[in-house]
């Protein structure tokens, strides 16, 4: 199983990159991070719609496709280990996670995705979104192996 991680913005170099870091490293599922940004200026609405078109390009054709939005489920960890694990068992080539821009993500990007997830209702800087799903990704690779790291 393969994941993508596709993320409007570009990340420099801080504290919220370093958190990302150092969950990606421990994550044996092959991740990839791409960076991606719309360098035209549009009305909100078009940017939104371009940005959705510039994420769903970077994911591998056919992939399961999970939008991170306020909009969203909310899951605890176990829940989402178990769709890692359904993912896996059911022998998901490849699963990309899309982050939004600043505005978040248009309604026919939302209607691609196969699974809506969100990180609760308040608002995170799209850098700590990116630590915090690299986070539960790790958490749930190590629910799945029944390693003592998740203590609910």
């Amino acid at each position: 199983m393969r994941l993508v991680i596709a993320a409007i913005g570009r990340a420099g170099r801080g504290p919220e990159r370093d958190l990302y870091d150092h969950y990606a490293r421990r994550i044996r599922w092959p991740l990839i991070l791409r960076e991606l940004e719309e360098k035209r200026r549009f009305p909100p609405a078009e940017l939104m719609r371009r940005e959705g078109e510039l994420l769903l390009a970077a994911a591998p054709a056919g992939a399961v496709l999970v939008a991170l939005d306020r909009r969203g489920r909310t899951l605890d960890s176990e829940a989402l280990a178990r769709q890692f694990g359904r993912w896996r068992d059911d022998s998901v080539p490849d699963i990309a996670f899309l982050i939004g821009g600043a505005d978040g993500h248009a309604e026919p990007l939302l209607k691609k995705a196969s699974l809506v997830l969100s990180f609760g209702a308040m608002t995170w800087p799209h850098q700590l979104a990116r630590a915090m799903l690299a986070e539960q990704i790790y958490r749930s690779q190590q629910l799945l192996a029944g390693h003592p790291y998740h203590r609910a």
